[in-house]
């Protein structure tokens, strides 16, 4: 193998120049209330509190912050404090935001992945379930080269042939 040499001038040179891009803003995409419950409902999905404020955020300016502050009922400059990052912003605060900005939250069960059962129990009460199933199944035991079986497995062979 030849080993191939360069030196920088040789190396072609990557372009960073940004200057005839903009910056991408949701808030200019935030034109309907689809739009908007999508938007929301995916930044929900992180569970990650501050993703949820900065899409609020980006909502609020899609619909201007002084309308959005005053059919929430707060002031502008309440509402800004409430969507900047960091901030321990209440409940009732988040509600009246999501309603201003023509949202609502909803509650449904948590999706699983088990195919097999087609319950819509959680994952950690599924496993339980069927934790609570393989305890309760009996269990055949083979006899030992002696021909006797213990105690325990007796019962357990008692068990399964009255089933």
């Amino acid at each position: 193998m030849t080993e191939i040499k360069s030196t920088p001038e040789e190396m072609p040179i990557l372009n960073l120049n940004t200057s005839g891009t903009s910056r991408y803003e949701a808030s200019r995409f935030l034109d309907n209330p689809e739009t908007i419950s999508a938007y929301l409902a995916e930044s929900m999905k992180a569970k990650d509190p501050e993703l949820l404020m900065k899409a609020l955020s980006e909502v609020a300016k899609a619909q201007g912050v002084n309308k959005v502050a005053r059919d929430a009922g707060v002031n502008r400059e309440s509402l800004y404090k409430s969507l900047k990052g960091g901030a321990k912003t209440r409940y009732d605060t988040i509600r009246k935001l999501m309603e201003a900005v023509g949202v609502e939250l909803t509650v449904q069960p948590i999706a699983t992945n088990s195919v097999d059962s087609g319950s819509s129990k959680q994952p950690r009460q599924a496993a339980k379930v069927a934790s609570a199933k393989a305890a309760a199944k009996p269990k055949l035991v083979r006899e030992g080269t002696t021909g006797k079986a213990n105690k325990g497995q007796r019962a357990a062979k008692s068990t399964v042939a009255s089933a």
